[in-house]
C-alpha cells in the first residue's frame, strides 16, 4: 500500500479532483489521497491511462473513478464540473497538474506551439480553477493547489512554459486574494528536478542531459514523485489552514545555483551524498527509462 507519511483517514470523505491524473505526479498523488480516504476523480485526455490509475487505486482498496476531458476547452470544463458535480455533490479540493511543454530554442517556436502550451499549463489551470469555485467552492469553501515548475531564474530551452508557469503564480496570488471570503485557499506547489514518467516524453538524444540534472542540485539527486506529493496532500490538509497565496517549491535548492555555473557535484560525489535520503512512499513507482543507463 502507499506509504504516506500522514494520518491514516486524513481526508476521509473529502472529493479531490486530480488534472493529469493518469501518469507521474498526477498519477502518484492520487495514489496517496486515495489511501488517505478521498475520493479521487482523475481528469486527462487519455481514457486508457485513466481508467489505469483508477483500477490501481480500486485494487489497493481506494475510491476513485475518471472523467475525460481536454481543460484547454472551457466547454468541456463546465460540462466535466458539472457531472462531477452531479455525482458526488461537492468538490472539496482541486490539484491543478496536467501540464506539458516541449523543448525548443525561443526562435524556433511556432504561434501553435506557443499556444498549446500556454493553453495547457495556464488557461486549462485556470478553468479548471474557476469552474470548481463557481459550480461548489464558492458555496462550500475549499482548497486548490496549482502544479507549477522551477521557472525561477528562467527556463532555458522551454521558454513557453516558463512563461506560463510564472503567470500560474501570478494567478495563484491573485485568487487566493479574491476566493479567501468563500473559505478557499489557493497555493502552488513548484516542482524541481523529479524522476517521473514525464520526463520519458522528451527525445532519446535528451537523456544524457537529463542525467546529469542531479549534479546541478544542491542536494545531489532528483526528487521523488512521492515527495511532491507529500507537499500538494500537506496544502490540502487542515496543517495548511492559514496557508494560503504562496509556492511550496519542492526543488532540493535548485534555484540558489546560479544559471550557467554549471555543476555543483561531481556524480561520484553525488551517489555518496546519504544526509538527506529520498523519500519513496509510492509502491507502484517505476524509474523513467530515460534515466536507465
Amino acid at each position: 500500500m502507499y506509504q504516506s507519511i500522514f494520518a491514516p483517514g486524513l481526508l476521509a470523505g473529502q472529493v479531490v479532483v486530480v488534472t493529469g491524473g493518469g501518469s507521474g505526479i498526477g498519477r502518484c498523488t492520487a495514489h496517496e489521497l486515495a489511501a488517505l480516504g478521498a475520493r479521487v476523480v482523475v481528469v486527462g485526455r487519455n481514457e486508457d491511462k485513466l481508467r489505469a490509475v483508477e483500477d490501481e487505486i480500486t485494487a489497493d482498496g481506494g475510491l476513485a473513478s475518471r472523467v475525460v476531458c481536454d481543460i484547454r476547452r472551457e466547454e468541456s470544463v463546465f460540462v466535466v464540473v458539472a457531472a462531477i458535480m452531479a455525482t458526488f455533490g461537492r468538490i472539496d479540493a482541486l490539484v491543478n497538474n496536467a501540464g506539458g511543454q516541449y523543448l525548443s530554442p525561443l526562435e524556433k517556436i511556432g504561434a501553435k506551439g506557443w499556444r498549446a502550451v500556454i493553453d495547457t499549463n495556464l488557461t486549462g489551470g485556470f478553468l479548471m480553477a474557476r469552474e470548481c469555485f463557481k459550480q461548489s467552492m464558492q458555496a462550500r469553501g475549499g482548497a486548490v493547489v496549482n502544479i507549477v515548475a522551477d521557472m525561477w531564474g528562467s527556463m532555458p530551452g522551454m521558454a513557453h512554459s516558463g512563461a506560463a508557469r510564472a503567470g500560474m503564480v501570478s494567478f495563484t496570488e491573485t485568487a487566493a486574494l479574491e476566493w479567501a471570503p468563500h473559505g478557499v485557499r489557493v497555493n502552488a506547489v513548484a516542482p524541481g528536478y523529479i524522476a517521473s514518467s514525464g520526463m520519458d516524453h522528451y527525445p532519446p538524444e535528451a537523456g544524457k542531459m537529463l542525467r546529469r540534472m542531479p549534479s546541478t542540485v544542491p542536494l545531489g539527486r532528483f526528487g521523488t514523485e512521492a515527495e511532491v506529493s507529500a507537499a500538494i496532500v500537506f496544502l490540502l490538509s487542515p496543517a495548511a489552514s492559514f496557508i494560503s497565496g504562496t509556492v511550496l517549491r519542492v526543488d532540493g535548492a535548485r534555484p540558489q545555483v546560479r544559471m550557467g555555473t554549471g555543476e555543483v557535484a561531481a556524480p561520484a560525489d553525488v551517489q555518496q551524498r546519504t544526509a538527506v535520503r529520498p523519500f519513496d512512499g509510492f509502491h507502484r513507482y517505476a524509474e523513467p527509462k530515460v534515466l536507465k543507463p
